[in-house]
């Protein structure tokens, strides 16, 4: 069993910048990789940044230069800093993480936080 805890969402103007963090607690796992999407209504949900076991990280080129994923493994939290905010990042971010429990995927997501930014 596994829980994911997203904290940091809120209502910023346009130029701000939040901090999201997922913290995961429960049973270990094996992850393959952890990361950020995001879901504005009526459109799917997309992925925003990921970072695999491996160290591998990336972005959508939407958010590129903007937006810095990262983690603490110590603290089993991952991060995502959100800089230079635009009205269309607007969204539901959730966290996600990835990995193996006696050889099948596995996956798991936060309750999603909303970002809301202001023009």
């Amino acid at each position: 069993q596994v829980q994911l805890v997203e904290s940091g969402g809120g209502l910023v103007q346009a130029g701000g910048s939040l901090r999201l963090s997922c913290v995961v607690s429960g049973s270990t796992f094996s992850i393959s990789a952890m990361g950020w999407y995001r879901q504005a209504p009526g459109k799917q949900r997309d992925l925003v940044a990921a970072i695999r076991s491996g160290g591998t990280i990336n972005y959508a080129e939407s958010v590129k230069g903007r937006f810095t994923i990262s983690r603490d493994n110590a603290k089993n939290t991952m991060y995502l800093q959100m800089n230079s905010l635009k009205p269309e990042d607007t969204a539901v971010y959730y966290c996600n993480v990835r990995g193996f429990s006696a050889a099948r995927l596995i996956e798991y997501w936060g309750q999603g936080t909303q970002v809301t930014v202001s023009s």
